[in-house]
């Protein structure tokens, strides 16, 4: 049965604001883990119109935040809300701390998250759901917690939330689900819609057929998500733009940065990954 939700998306023909608003940027973490990934930090600014393949839980620690997912429609204030997948959005915050949950629509919490808090384009979740999940994340940004502390507590406010894990549906497609890991173990490397046909033992039209009618996107589109991750956790381990382009199979760090605006509505380079450890090292050298 779904909770009761409330609908983001604003009346037909309303004004859009006029006031001018900097681009978003971003300071903080950001921690994956198999189907799902945590973003959490200080976020300022305004992305871009933007849309991705992950569902997305976004949860304002401190305040509130604006979404809006009609190019002609006003904001709307939110402190936790719900973005189904390719469902275009932009978000706006003033300088306040948040944290963006992103979910593969594949994934059993993916599915549970439809089931339970599902609607075209965004929906508001109700204080009563989401108070104990950011309660939660803002109390391990708060402490510092380290990557699996961050990862047990992301994986917490989905359990939470959908009271599901981000292990693959069963109701997915077992040819698919095969497809979906071997390319997932071979992001790193050059994989193609033929290679994954075969692992499903189909043929290519086939397989772009059941890829698209499983996961609501082109196997191209996904690949790219991939990619985009694997480029963004490599940035955050110490690669350079350029070095985190030609790891992750980008042609190069402009095909990258293109890319990363197009589902983040940000310039990667607007993001500062902040390293808990070297922050308590310098704060022990301070005193």
């Amino acid at each position: 049965m779904a909770l009761s939700t409330t609908a983001l998306d604003p009346p037909a023909g309303a004004p859009a604001p006029s006031r001018p608003v900097a681009a978003n940027s971003s300071s903080g973490r950001i921690h994956y883990w198999p189907g799902a990934s945590l973003w959490i930090g200080r976020s300022d600014g305004r992305t871009q119109w933007h849309d991705h393949h992950a569902h997305q839980l976004s949860l304002a620690l401190d305040g509130q935040m604006r979404l809006r997912t009609q190019e002609a429609g006003p904001w709307r204030d939110f402190r936790a809300a719900f973005v189904r997948s390719h469902a275009k959005h932009q978000f706006e915050v003033d300088g306040a701390r948040v944290a963006q949950l992103f979910v593969e629509p594949e994934s059993r919490a993916g599915r549970a998250l439809v089931a339970r808090h599902g609607g075209p384009g965004a929906v508001e979740l109700p204080d009563a759901i989401a108070a104990p999940v950011r309660a939660a994340l803002r109390d391990a940004l708060d402490r510092d917690a380290d990557t699996p502390a961050m990862i047990a507590a992301g994986a917490g406010a989905l359990a939470l939330l959908c009271g599901a894990s981000t292990e693959v549906a069963d109701e997915l497609d077992p040819r698919l689900a095969r497809a979906l890991a071997h390319v997932q173990e071979r992001i790193r490397h050059p994989v193609t819609l033929a290679d994954a046909a075969a692992v499903a033992h189909l043929s290519g039209s086939r397989f772009r057929h059941l890829f698209v009618a499983e996961t609501g996107c082109s196997f191209r589109a996904w690949l790219l998500w991939l990619r985009i991750n694997v480029a963004i956790e490599s940035a955050c381990a110490g690669a350079s733009w350029t070095e985190a382009a030609h790891e992750a199979g980008f042609a190069d760090s402009a095909h990258l940065s293109r890319t990363h605006k197009r589902m983040f509505g940000i310039e990667p380079t607007s993001i500062r990954h902040v390293d808990p450890t070297a922050t308590a090292g310098a704060a022990s050298a301070a005193r």
